[in-house]
């Protein structure tokens, strides 16, 4: 190897050669895929692509659920230089088939187990040539996955080189959009871009066990558990959350790592203390946590539980910069998602200006000279607005930062309720209402208010057992004003079955919002 080529360490034929037989993927109902095959299956799925005439920067969909095949499918794209979008399972068909059409790919690869969704796309996305089927057997209309791999050999390509995801947006506001980065260019094994935290900060190294909850076609899941894999670790895949069975698996695989969102927590939280006390998480060493925001107060109770082993970040998957808390640091600066360790933290007002310590404002990253950058894929006017004329960039999250450079977030822009001149940021609301007992999850926003422009409204999806109705509401709202100033408290509260809340923790509110203001009483039972 001369000087000037990179080491190629993270990639799993380093441990197929050294530990062929140690599991690489575990998944929670007990199927086990050990890194010989992972190598292989890749490896097998690289070949049949290049032979199909797929070369580096071409795109390949996939849409599969959290299963034993998906890491040999991700990890195949992977070390061919292809661009890789996985499609959230969940979607109706027209949903998933707009971003198989938009993102470009020729290549579909989905599973038996998503049988009538892939059949449906099949009509609604014409641009697809090859369409893959994993499982037992193929649908129509599309290629049995381990027919068309094999014949070829489980033998890297001559010429490795690293690909990339594109994933797309959730699509709060209108249609999804794919985060596009350049291709780094590298050899496949040189780089794994989230070894720093994992490894560096959080300890990870090889054999220990990584438990990813959360579904794999969302960023951080995907990107994590293969960085675990790249690194020699083992990663414990749930096929679906159960905080429950999340905590047997700790027990079980004796996972040192694992990253969850806020709402896990929550859940896990609200397990009776004797099933909580009944299993053994000892073996944890570190664990992260992002995505939503996280109420300091269940954050709290989380390092009690766990111990301060609890690390949060801040992030995107447009990748413009990071921030990263300690347990210690959370607990003497609670609510703070942390100081920043890519880029620079700017906190800008309306105007555009920079905006002192203390003051909220839009939360903008800058400082990192050299990184790659990103762009919205065929949406130049959505690339344009998140940059601003210094070159920094924003997901539209309001904060604020102190003397220290501690971030606090207060909301997303799009929610701060304005009510008589005055800024209210549902999230710390949401914060205290979520630790009500009969409080299963909450969204809270501004509705029209004649006189004030806007009043505060909760809409509460209550715990299991609990009835809904007024003495309820009354009694939630009395909660919430024992814990904050009275005008912060929602007006009224109604109820609903479910919030419109992803796997990924995200609480997906705006059209939840947009109905109270096309209509001020909407029915939400």
């Amino acid at each position: 190897m001369s000087p000037e080529t990179p080491p190629t360490r993270f990639r799993p034929g380093v441990y197929a050669a050294t530990s062929p037989e140690r599991p690489a993927v575990i998944t929670s109902s007990g199927q086990v895929v050990t890194f010989a095959e992972i190598e292989e299956r890749s490896c097998r799925l690289a070949q049949a692509l290049y032979a199909h005439g797929l070369r580096p920067g071409d795109h390949v969909a996939v849409l599969l659920p959290n299963d034993h095949r998906t890491h040999e499918v991700t990890f195949g794209l992977q070390r061919s230089g292809l661009y890789c979008t996985m499609v959230n399972t969940h979607l109706a068909a027209e949903e998933a088939a707009y971003i198989v059409e938009d993102c470009g790919a020729r290549t579909l690869i989905t599973s038996s187990a998503l049988a009538p969704l892939a059949a449906a796309m099949i009509a609604l996305t014409p641009a697809v040539e090859l369409r893959l089927m994993v499982g037992d057997r193929a649908e129509e209309g599309y290629e049995h996955y381990d027919e068309f791999v094999s014949g070829f050999p489980g033998a890297p390509l001559p010429d490795e080189v690293e690909g990339s995801p594109m994933l797309y947006s959730s699509g709060t506001t209108g249609h999804p959009k794919g985060i596009r980065r350049p291709l780094s260019g590298l050899p496949f094994g040189a780089d794994a871009v989230l070894a720093p935290m994992l490894g560096g900060i959080m300890g990870f190294g090889e054999g220990d066990v990584y438990l990813s909850p959360a579904p794999l076609y969302h960023s951080a899941p995907l990107v994590w558990s293969m960085t675990a894999i790249r690194m020699g670790g083992t990663a414990v895949v749930m096929e679906h959350f159960d905080p429950e069975e999340c905590l047997r698996l700790i027990g079980q695989h004796r996972v040192t790592h694992a990253q969850f969102v806020p709402t896990m927590f929550v859940r896990m939280l609200k397990l009776p203390d004797e099933e909580r006390a009944a299993y053994d998480v000892s073996s944890l060493r570190a664990v992260v946590h992002a995505a939503a925001p996280c109420a300091p107060e269940v954050k709290r109770r989380m390092i009690e539980w766990w111990g301060p082993i609890i690390h949060e970040y801040y992030s995107g998957t447009e990748g413009m910069g990071m921030t990263w808390v300690t347990s210690e640091e959370a607990l003497t600066h609670p609510g703070s998602v942390g100081r920043t360790i890519w880029g620079e933290a700017h906190i800008c007002g309306d105007d555009g200006e920079e905006l002192p310590a203390g003051e909220d404002g839009v939360v903008y990253f800058g400082g990192r000279a050299g990184a790659p950058g990103f762009e919205y894929n065929h949406d130049p006017e959505k690339t344009r607005q998140t940059f601003n004329d210094r070159g920094w960039s924003t997901l539209w999250d309001v904060g604020h930062v102190d003397a220290e450079g501690y971030l606090y977030l207060t909301d997303r822009k799009l929610f701060m309720i304005v009510s008589g001149g005055v800024n209210i940021y549902p999230q710390e609301i949401e914060d205290v209402l979520v630790l009500h007992p009969a409080v299963a999850d909450v969204a809270v926003f501004g509705v029209p208010e004649p006189e004030m422009g806007e009043e505060v409204k909760a809409v509460v999806q209550p715990a299991p057992g609990t009835v809904p109705g007024p003495e309820l509401e009354a009694e939630i709202i009395a909660f919430c004003r024992d814990h904050l100033s009275h005008y912060k408290c929602p007006r009224t509260v109604d109820f609903t079955e479910t919030l419109p809340r992803g796997e990924n923790g995200k609480l997906y509110k705006k059209a939840l919002r947009d109905a109270y203001w096309a209509s001020p009483t909407p029915s939400t039972t």
